[in-house]
């Protein structure tokens, strides 16, 4: 049974996703995600400006005019959310990395159901924490927010090689999956990135707070890693030491998105002072300009 403020936090998020999806994010999903291609609908007699590659040249033959076929966009996608669900995501000096996750993923799903696709889930941690198989349905998408930040969740660490190969095993034909997770993990999964990305529409979005990339001068703090459990002291008023702090941050940034860029892959960032909304937006602006 879920917690009165469990169902307040589900249905905030629920509620407010759907209302991006209403004033625009349902056109710009629809713009930038695209359908398998075209089928053949019939065909019609010739109109000038119709390219000669499309003239059907059997009914041409057969009516003695010349006729082109017309063919519809194939529209309907599935999207499968690979959410990274391990202890870091707890996290969060504004808001927690969870709640943004499942906020951007909320907007993804509602989109894709407005548009009439289908939306599936993947939950994990070190370990898959669970498989919610593509369907459609605004109740399907509520389903989805609430496990999100919800779910049950056994392990602690992040395997994104394993969510990868999850991927390829419960998904064949060809989808929209969108990874979101902090990436706090020096496992290279290079690997399982190209073999996702040669058969499906291949996104990622990189969750950060500002605690993630730098530290403020507030004295002596005993952190704790979430994913471990180990715990370490920092001075955070020695300059040498925040100093240290953000190029390790600036060095396994820069390495993640080097990584993602040379496999060809859109990487976004998602931040936790902000919001989703602004970040998503921006992608789908910048998704749109490269196609046309």
């Amino acid at each position: 049974m879920l917690t009165a403020e469990a169902i307040r936090r589900i249905r905030r998020v629920a509620i407010t996703t759907r209302r991006e999806v209403e004033t625009g994010f349902s056109g710009a999903y629809h713009s930038v995600f695209r359908g398998r291609g075209s089928q053949f609908d019939q065909v019609r007699l010739y109109q000038e400006g119709d390219p000669i590659r499309d003239i059907d040249w059997n009914v041409t033959a057969r009516r003695g005019e010349p006729h082109v076929k017309i063919y519809t966009e194939e529209r309907e996608l599935t999207v499968l959310l690979v959410v990274d669900a391990s202890a870091s995501g707890v996290f969060g000096s504004v808001r927690s990395k969870r709640e943004l996750a499942a906020e951007a993923a909320a907007i993804i799903a509602f989109s894709a159901i407005s548009s009439g696709d289908k939306v599936g889930l993947i939950r994990f941690t070190d370990r898959i924490e669970e498989y919610v198989p593509p369907r459609k349905g605004t109740r399907h998408a509520w389903r989805l927010v609430r496990d999100l930040l919800e779910g049950e969740t056994v392990g602690r660490g992040t395997d994104l090689a394993l969510a990868l190969a999850h991927v390829r095993k419960v998904r064949k034909r060809r989808a929209v999956v969108l990874l979101l997770s902090d990436f706090l993990t020096d496992q290279v999964f290079d690997r399982e990135m190209r073999a996702v990305a040669g058969r499906h529409d291949f996104v990622a979005a990189e969750i950060v707070d500002p605690l993630d990339l730098a530290l403020p001068p507030v004295g002596l703090l005993e952190a704790e890693d979430a994913e471990t459990g180990a715990r370490t002291w920092i001075d955070t008023n020695n300059r040498r030491v925040r100093e240290t702090y953000a190029r390790e941050a600036e060095r396994r940034r820069r390495r993640l998105h080097d990584s993602f860029k040379r496999n060809g892959i859109d990487l976004f960032t998602l931040r936790t002072d902000e919001g989703a909304s602004p970040a998503l937006a921006r992608f789908f602006a910048l998704r749109k300009r490269r196609r046309r």
